[in-house]
């Protein structure tokens, strides 16, 4: 650069004020990138037989007889399937919403405990849920990934996504309180 492209360059007292407010700039940027950070995930994890263990122990009965069996475990999610039984169709020959929402519900409890290491007491606070398909009887199972969006001290929000040959058949959102 010549003295005419960047005047503010010519003396060196204005190059290094120049300089000196880049440095301030990057060490603010990278102080408001500290503090954006999101906060460091809990490192414990189930396994997917420690978890299905864990359901078999604390779930109420009707939910046992939904027949749900821990896929996977992620970091922040949790696949298992629904099997579609008679039990579970209503009289329009499809899969009744209530066995969708007991899902859910089930579901996000195990993304929980997953996500925390272990069961803690927490209750439902909202579920919400949007039935986008329906799932024929003939369907031999309806796929579930249960994921933790935001894992807080006393509140924590999730997603539950149903899928039927890869296709969304349902979606929730949910709101948990920790105990």
């Amino acid at each position: 650069p010549t003295a005419n492209s960047c005047p503010s360059w010519t003396t060196p007292a204005s190059a290094a004020a120049a300089l000196g407010k880049i440095l301030f700039m990057g060490f603010l940027l990278a102080k408001l990138a500290i503090i954006s950070a999101p906060a460091p995930r809990i490192a414990a994890m189930l396994a997917a037989a420690s978890l299905q263990s864990t359901l078999d122990e604390i779930a109420a009965e009707y939910v046992k007889h939904l027949g749900f069996r821990v896929e996977a475990v992620g970091e922040d999610s949790v696949t298992l399937p629904l099997p579609v039984t008679p039990g579970l169709v209503h009289g329009g020959g499809v899969l009744c919403g209530q066995a969708i929402v007991s899902a859910a519900d089930t579901a996000m409890l195990l993304a929980m405990i997953a996500r925390l290491g272990g069961f803690k007491p927490m209750t439902t606070v909202q579920l919400q849920t949007s039935f986008l398909r329906p799932v024929p009887k003939e369907t031999a199972s309806v796929a579930i990934v249960a994921r933790v969006l935001r894992l807080g001290k006393s509140l924590s929000y999730g997603e539950v996504d149903f899928r039927v040959d890869g296709k969304l058949a349902a979606h929730a959102t949910t709101t948990y309180a920790l105990l």
